[in-house]
């Protein structure tokens, strides 16, 4: 008898710490958490090296293995461009005094510091905005699409003497001729934004020559070709839906008697393809959560999601698709990708691949900067905690649904050609 009493005790003993272990297990994230627990996780060591002109001296450099010889310095406008481009809706929220605000108010403050950096002459994160590859001009565009994102959080909170250095960079840019594919909107792009706020001193007639050609390359189902002929990737995600969608807004919003017959392309047509293309890429999310790999950029990783992110920040769903279905895939992807610790450098940089660190994945031009274009998935941030995106129920998505036996839209031939 004794002696299985002080056989009790001992087991008490030893289950009592498991016991408290399990009492004490930290919460479960909701999927809001998780997304900004990663934007922040990406955009900070950036954006705090970068607000203290350091980001050059300590940012982890990493070129492909296959580098074209271009100025390693174009990482740096695109790392700052391509993350700004995505996290800028996020910024915009008020402040408030949870933990994700106090995250989001520093990332504002560095944000602010670092775009002053970024076109002053003494500062050694100034840009590579001179030199003679085009490559600024690509990430020009990005962060012009930042500032067109949410001017109230970004442009508008930049002093006089920033905002002119700005707008003699972009309009420096019109030195370079834009390759005859998605490099047209680049281009594009940074007129639309120069229209929004000088509008005297945009050319107009890039409105005309980009809306008519990028019009004249649609082929239907949500495709544009990246020039005259189809490319099997995913360019219609990182480029063309949402700068084409943003150009032509910019040039409705901001008629003047020069721009009255600018561009006869409607902004909502394009959005109704970049809708069609968004029932397409969504069937690409597998039941797992995982999404193939295909076409050239794949180490762009999230990016290939940026239009479904930007219809959930500001267009709302076609048909087929719901708050629910669309968030959980999302997350389930980001979780996955995510996994790996070799997604990042020692220092907390994105690193060259896909789902880890797989640098031979990585094309000719492809640098780690490159890699912030998977910000532009986070845009849905933008959207107050209690949006229904955020609270609507999970629910299974469409390859979930098509392999478990359950009914699921059907899919057709749908031309949106005009």
């Amino acid at each position: 008898m004794k002696k299985s009493f002080i056989a009790t005790i001992i087991l008490l003993l030893v289950m009592a710490p498991a016991a408290l272990a399990k009492k004490k297990q930290a919460p479960v994230m909701t999927d809001r958490e998780k997304w900004a627990d990663l934007a922040y996780r990406i955009a900070a060591p950036v954006l705090e090296n970068m607000s203290r002109g350091e980001l050059q001296k300590n940012m982890d450099l990493e070129l492909s293995p296959d580098w074209d010889g271009r100025d390693p310095k174009v990482t740096y406008m695109e790392c700052f461009g391509r993350l700004m481009a995505g996290i800028t809706p996020w910024l915009a929220l008020p402040d408030d005094d949870t933990a994700e605000g106090a995250k989001r108010k520093q990332l504002r403050e560095w944000a602010i510091a670092s775009y002053k950096n970024a076109v002053d002459p003494e500062s050694p994160d100034c840009l590579l905005w001179d030199g003679s590859h085009p490559q600024p001009l690509v990430d020009a565009a990005y962060l012009a699409e930042s500032f067109m994102r949410a001017p109230e959080a970004t442009w508008q909170q930049l002093d006089s003497v920033t905002q002119r250095r700005y707008l003699d960079c972009f309009k420096g840019l019109r030195r370079h001729r834009p390759a005859y594919n998605n490099w047209l909107l680049f281009r594009g792009l940074i007129e639309a934004f120069i229209l929004t706020v000088e509008p005297e001193s945009a050319d107009n007639f890039i409105f005309t020559t980009v809306g008519r050609k990028i019009d004249e390359w649609y082929l239907g189902d949500g495709m544009y070709g990246d020039g005259p002929e189809l490319a099997l990737d995913n360019y219609n995600s990182y480029v063309i839906h949402p700068m084409y969608i943003e150009m032509l807004e910019a040039v409705e919003n901001n008629r003047t008697p020069s721009t009255r017959w600018v561009s006869n392309i409607p902004s909502e047509l394009a959005v109704k393809r970049m809708q069609r293309y968004n029932q397409f890429v969504e069937r690409l999310i597998s039941p797992e959560g995982t999404y193939p790999a295909f076409g050239r950029s794949v180490v762009y990783r999230l990016g290939v999601f940026q239009t479904l992110a930007m219809s959930a920040w500001k267009y709302g769903w076609p048909s087929g698709l719901t708050n629910g279905s669309v968030r959980s895939a999302l997350t389930r992807v980001m979780e996955n990708m995510f996994a790996d610790p070799g997604n990042f450098t020692p220092n907390g940089y994105l690193a060259l691949g896909y789902a880890g660190h797989q640098p031979n994945l990585s094309n000719s031009y492809t640098n780690n900067g490159s890699l912030y274009i998977t910000s532009t998935m986070f845009m849905p941030l933008g959207l107050p905690a209690d949006h229904p995106f955020w609270t609507d129920p999970a629910e299974e998505w469409t390859q979930q649904r098509a392999w478990s036996g359950k009914p699921f839209p059907i899919d057709g031939h749908v031309s949106l050609k005009r």
